[in-house]
């Protein structure tokens, strides 16, 4: 019963949402909605004051104004693609016009600025071998009329000087899913540029696409234009540094050898050799547009042709209308960086109508029965007449006194994440089919305790964790065990293994390495290479994993970004979720992979050299003191009396071998990203980065 559709695009911040200002923006930002209402009420009054300075233009204006107005100024590749197919292709250049030979793979089709256009045909590749001059440092524009075969074409180049794989080194106008984009490589992808209109150009209709580069090498620099129209775009990469020339032809409706399109139509195909204006961008379709209508007679032109001269006109020719929309966006242009200061939260709404659904024949979705309202299980309370029947007065419901199952479910929860399995152990499940509790009173009155001290979730923990039931040993001697496997009867200490992000967390927080900022966006830790790319569609934005750097390695495992189709492999081992549905219980195994993990893995081989680090410069002079140092931050004790000699003869193991092998050492200390400090001895941060690795790895640590 939301307002939100069930498929959105795959768009950021799906509506409903609400912006949050910061506190110091916020005066600023309510002012800003109301000044940015009345500048456009100004733009609207002066389209309408300006009709009588465009009517006496139009009695006088004619086609030949937009023809002048397309510049050939840098020009460096012309093809109009005009000619019906033959045996050439036409092409313009500074030195002159020079056909291009195609045996095939050059068809025809209806054209747009000439009766017939260019059609990629089955067969070989146009291929025009005259240098265009583009590089990564200097300005260049590219573009022509592109006209898609139909929907679900696959992606490929309309359009391209590219090399193929590995480098992909060159440029393209690429199309995605309908959505035209380009790529400006070096090597893809950590040296490239990618952008990707938001707006997709409709199938079977001739477009204008053209693109325009400032040199900046940033995709900032990048714009891309539909019909004349600047359009908003999406950054899918954004680090080109190297040069992007390559001595390949420009090819016609693919790359070098692949990303073919199939029966794509082009026309006026133009590259030049330096930025053009909006100004300039807009005149190459308009010219074919525009000049269509002024070339009729004037009773012959329709209104809503008029309107598109109109469009044209005033930004073009009034002066008042260019202040006025310059006016709108500066503010706009102020509330978006606010918006960037700012937080989206988000939030749902219930549509208006009355919910409503139908009983379905047999759970057939389009075989519908009777229509029936919403109401509440009449095994549960009733719902009183006076709540609302949406979200809200289900909620209100779920939280009355005489609701019997929303305090006893959550006490429940809570008391399975504190001894790995809950008084009724089929925590997802109080119906018929799940176990009875083990504890009823127990349960009933834990459930009103948390009820009366107002659902206090922190005093509701701290009682669990101060009782004593809690706090007792998790040793078992052998005839308890035998009477009491699975800990039912609570004769002893809870003893399970951490969930898989506390695994992680423990061992950077145990190391000091960990980073203790709160809120804000996502981070991408280490990751095997090639996880992300394995299970990615090539049009997704989340198809190359690039892991971050600094302090976004050590944040906690909450602010880990999550790709459902490839989890994070360290915590997936772990038994995380893949969150593609609702957990209420994990399950909990034991493998091989866990102790490669913990034993092997970058993060946790880092936190163990941090850990050495901090002992042997903070832990004291000798290596009883230091082992102590390293027991209490990982075990939270000191070593036992028994356990000190075990540790003593394998500190100095260790030592011998990365004496003996300074190779090893370095291999080691490189491992991740935080370097390791140059004033202590190679052999020694070594030595005890293995010995805090093993500590890391005991029962004791990762079990709770």
């Amino acid at each position: 019963n939301t307002t939100q559709a069930a498929m959105d695009g795959n768009i950021k911040d799906t509506p409903p949402v609400v912006f949050v200002p910061n506190d110091k923006d916020r005066p600023r930002w309510n002012a800003l909605t109301g000044e940015i209402a009345a500048a456009k009420k100004a733009v609207d009054e002066r389209r309408t004051g300006a009709r009588p300075e465009f009517d006496k233009w139009l009695a006088t204006a004619k086609p030949e104004i937009f023809k002048d107005a397309v510049s050939s100024k840098d020009l460096q590749i012309h093809a109009p693609l005009d000619e019906p197919s033959g045996e050439s292709v036409l092409v313009n250049t500074p030195a002159g016009p020079s056909p291009v030979t195609c045996s095939s793979g050059a068809g025809a089709m209806e054209g747009v600025v000439a009766a017939k256009a260019f059609k990629v045909d089955p067969g070989k590749t146009v291929a025009v071998p005259q240098p265009d001059g583009f590089e990564n440092n200097k300005p260049f524009s590219y573009g022509a009329w592109i006209k898609l075969p139909g929907d679900n074409i696959p992606a490929g180049a309309a359009i391209a000087r590219m090399e193929e794989a590995p480098r992909y080194r060159g440029w393209d106008i690429w199309i995605q899913s309908g959505r035209p984009a380009t790529h400006i490589i070096s090597k893809w992808d950590d040296d490239a540029i990618k952008v990707v209109s938001k707006k997709s150009i409709k199938p079977n209709e001739w477009h204008h696409v053209f693109i325009t580069y400032d040199g900046s090498s940033k995709a900032a620099g990048v714009k891309i234009y539909i019909d004349g129209e600047p359009q908003k775009t999406s950054i899918e990469a954004d680090a080109l540094k190297g040069s992007i020339q390559n001595s390949l032809p420009l090819k016609f409706g693919q790359r070098e050898k692949t990303s073919r399109i199939e029966n794509l139509g082009l026309q006026d195909v133009r590259l030049y050799s330096r930025l053009l204006a909006p100004a300039e961008v807009a005149a190459l379709p308009n010219s074919q547009k525009y000049g269509k209508i002024l070339a009729k007679a004037p009773d012959q032109r329709t209104d809503a042709e008029k309107n598109q001269l109109l469009d044209w006109w005033l930004p073009s020719n009034d002066q008042p209308w260019k202040d006025a929309t310059a006016k709108v966006t500066a503010l706009e242009q102020e509330q978006g960086t606010i918006k960037q200061r700012g937080a989206v939260t988000h939030v749902m709404a219930e549509k208006p109508d009355k919910p409503m659904a139908f009983i379905l024949a047999r759970g057939d979705y389009d075989k519908r029965k009777d229509k029936v309202s919403p109401e509440t299980p009449a095994s549960l309370p009733k719902m009183p007449d006076d709540l609302p029947r949406n979200r809200l007065g289900l909620a209100q419901w779920l939280l009355r006194p005489e609701h019997p199952l929303t305090a006893r479910v959550t006490v429940n929860r809570f008391w399975q994440e504190l001894f790995g399995a809950g008084l009724v152990r089929t925590s997802g499940d109080f119906g018929i089919s799940g176990e009875l509790p083990s504890h009823p009173e127990l349960l009933d009155w834990m459930a009103v305790e948390f009820r009366e001290s107002g659902w206090d979730i922190k005093k509701f923990f701290r009682l669990v964790m101060t009782s004593a039931a809690y706090r007792q040993s998790a040793a078992v001697p052998k005839e308890k065990y035998i009477k009491d496997p699975s800990n039912r009867f609570l004769a002893r200490g809870p003893r399970f293994r951490m969930d898989a992000e506390m695994v992680r967390d423990y061992a950077l927080a145990a190391s000091g390495i960990m980073v203790p900022k709160i809120g804000g966006a996502s981070v991408k830790p280490y990751q095997p290479d090639g996880v992300w790319e394995a299970v990615a569609m090539p049009e997704s934005n989340t198809r190359i994993y690039k892991r971050d750097t600094g302090e976004a390695l050590y944040r906690r495992s909450m602010y880990t970004m999550w790709k459902r189709a490839a989890p994070p492999a360290s915590m997936d081992i772990f038994n995380a979720p893949a969150r593609e549905v609702c957990t209420v219980r994990r399950e909990r195994t034991n493998t091989p992979l866990q102790a490669l993990v913990t034993l092997n893995d970058v993060q946790f081989i880092e936190a163990a050299r941090f850990l050495a680090a901090r002992t042997l410069k903070e832990g004291g002079a000798t290596p009883e003191a230091r082992l102590n140092f390293m027991a209490r931050r990982i075990l939270c004790r000191p070593p036992a009396a028994e356990e000190l000699p075990i540790l003593t003869a394998s500190l100095t193991e260790l030592a011998a071998h990365y004496k003996a092998k300074p190779e090893d050492a370095k291999a080691l200390l490189t491992e991740g990203e935080f370097k390791a400090d140059p004033a202590l001895d190679p052999a020694d941060l070594a030595s005890w980065t293995m010995m805090a690795n093993q500590l890391l790895n005991l029962d004791e640590v990762l079990n709770k």
